[in-house]
This record gives structure tokens, sequence and C-alpha cells, in this order.
């Protein structure tokens, strides 16, 4: 069992990594040209796919294990 300190500090770079990701695909939307609403909303499935692909990663290592 990891300890929870380990926990935290993973979760804290999951949560950093998709926010970024989420930035710069909201950054990249709005330089092509897209809405405020459309970069955002562009932003929000991003940061929403980050957490998915994070969460299965983290479901296929944890049946391995």
């Amino acid at each position: 069992m990891p300890a929870p300190v380990l926990v935290l500090i993973v979760t804290a770079l999951v949560l950093l990594f998709a926010l970024l990701a989420a930035a710069g695909a909201g950054k990249l939307a709005r330089l092509d040209g897209a809405s405020y609403a459309t970069a955002l909303a562009r932003a929000a499935v991003t940061f929403a796919a980050v957490l998915t692909l994070a969460a299965a990663v983290t479901s296929a290592l944890a049946a391995v294990v």
C-alpha cells in the first residue's frame, strides 16, 4: 500500500498535467480563431480526456499488480 503522501503527490502531478494540457488546447483553439466559448469547451474536453486517460492507466496498472 503506497504512502498517503505519495498518492497526494501523484494526484497533484496528474491534475497539473491536465491543467497544462487544457491551457494549451484552449490557447491553440484561440490562435486558430475559435471564440472564447469554443476554446473553453475544447480546453474542458482536453482536461476530461487527460483525467480519463490517467484513470485508465491507473486501472490497468492496478490489475497487473
